[in-house]
């Protein structure tokens, strides 16, 4: 950085792309993370295709709430989970959960309590 001039493209780009350094060195230290999200886009393609049905789904804002709950049953389904089971568990919890224990309901990490409805169909 201190060949070139501050205000410069090549300075530029080097600025964002180590901005963004610590994604790479995250995917290189852990072998489970993806380096791409294909599966989540498919999952949330229904979404993009079906946004103008979407978009009057009974109140303003329907095409949010129904890409949000597009959005749980595909992370369930990218999990392994029943989403008919995950869903219940998941938003009857939603309104006594604190904020900054939000973790605890994603698919990895919500006790499934051994029941037939949420088991993991791997």
């Amino acid at each position: 950085m201190g060949k070139v001039s501050i205000k410069s493209d090549t300075a530029t780009a080097v600025r964002y792309t180590l901005g963004c350094w610590e994604a790479p060195l995250r995917y290189g230290d852990d072998c489970g993370l993806l380096i791409e999200n294909n599966a989540a886009e498919r999952a949330l393609r229904v979404v993009a295709l079906e946004g103008k049905n979407f978009l009057f789904a009974g109140f303003d804002g329907g095409d949010q709430s129904a890409a949000l709950i597009y959005s749980l049953i595909g992370t369930a389904k990218l999990n392994y989970l029943n989403p008919e089971g995950y869903l219940p568990k998941v938003l009857s919890r939603i309104p006594e959960n604190p904020i900054n224990r939000i973790a605890e309901l994603l698919p990895t990490n919500i006790e499934t309590g051994c029941t037939d409805d949420v088991l993991r169909t791997d």
